[in-house]
């Protein structure tokens, strides 16, 4: 038996508990790690508030909350490839099992082995934020040189998406609250407080032609305020608000696959993809850990340390 922390119904933090689970068997296609790290996301909470279909693996309440993990394989379902048992490894839970949790199964074609040089706190960090920014840049393709506007910088994937835009020099001028100028401006961000300015009025200030690119990481009236600020509509990518193409733009397409999560290990290796990790929580903590995602307000990655 291993403790984990889940939610027992769909609902608001209410619904959140601890609770003791045996090890997770691994099934056709999956491994069983012992958590080292855990990730904490938005997702986490939206899939807890069953606003998110598809995720649970139709496995029965309570289910354990979280995407994504590193650890340590302990055993592999059946048709695993290039993955043995004692690997260090890093990827999604895609089944249902949760990585909130000291034991979990991931998805065997949607997790790989953490390269030497690497920590799993930072391996943790870089299956949704990590592949995200991978995702976004190679979607918008723009050359050295080019703009793009973060529209909502300041958090992990935000961060991650900036720091990669400017390691393939771009220019990148980001937009979010007060809290989190320090850290876009630690990156190399040219920073745009929403709180203390007007970000579309500031933006064209500081580019008067337009952006070669938007990445828009907040939704809503945010996004329909800064996507006009983009020369062609279809270089705004919105990551969350799956309205975007109303306004000629297009939705992120993902990538989560093995190759990508390498890819992404990679880059941070080699100082492209640095997360910025602001918290980190032991197990016990986990309430308050995704309470300031929850909230809106956190700066960075958060993540909980369950070894």
């Amino acid at each position: 038996m291993g403790q984990a922390w889940g939610f027992g119904r769909y609902g608001g933090p209410e619904v959140q508990e601890f609770f003791d689970r045996p090890d997770p068997v691994p099934g056709r296609g999956e491994v069983l790690i012992q958590v080292d790290v855990a990730g904490v996301n938005p997702l986490d909470h939206l899939l807890r508030s069953g606003l998110v279909d598809g995720l649970d693996g139709g496995r029965p309440f309570p289910r354990v909350l979280g995407m994504e993990a590193a650890g340590t394989v302990l055993a592999r379902g059946e048709n695993v490839e290039g993955l043995e048992v004692g690997d260090a490894v890093f990827g999604f839970a895609l089944t249902g099992g949760g990585t909130y949790a000291e034991t979990t199964v991931l998805s065997a074609p949607n997790t790989a082995r953490i390269p030497e040089g690497l920590s799993a706190t930072v391996a943790a960090t870089l299956p949704v934020a990590g592949t995200t920014a991978v995702d976004v840049l190679d979607q918008l393709g723009l050359p050295a040189g080019a703009t793009v506007l973060v529209n909502g910088v300041g958090g992990g994937v935000g961060l991650a998406v900036a720091r990669l835009a400017v390691g393939r020099e771009l220019r990148v001028i980001g937009a979010g609250s007060t809290a989190k100028r320090e850290h876009a401006e630690g990156i190399g961000v040219q920073f745009i407080d929403y709180t203390a300015q007007d970000v579309a009025a500031a933006a064209r200030e500081l580019v008067p032609d337009g952006f070669d690119g938007i990445v828009d990481l907040a939704g809503g009236t945010s996004l329909r305020t800064v996507a006009p600020l983009a020369q062609d509509s279809r270089n705004v990518i919105a990551v969350g608000d799956m309205s975007v193409p109303d306004l000629g733009g297009r939705f992120v397409e993902r990538r989560v696959d093995r190759e990508n999560l390498e890819r992404s290990a990679r880059l941070a290796l080699d100082g492209l993809l640095a997360p910025v990790i602001t918290a980190v929580h032991p197990l016990s903590d986990a309430p308050a850990a995704l309470a300031t995602v929850e909230d809106g307000h956190t700066s960075g990655k958060v993540v909980i340390k369950v070894a």
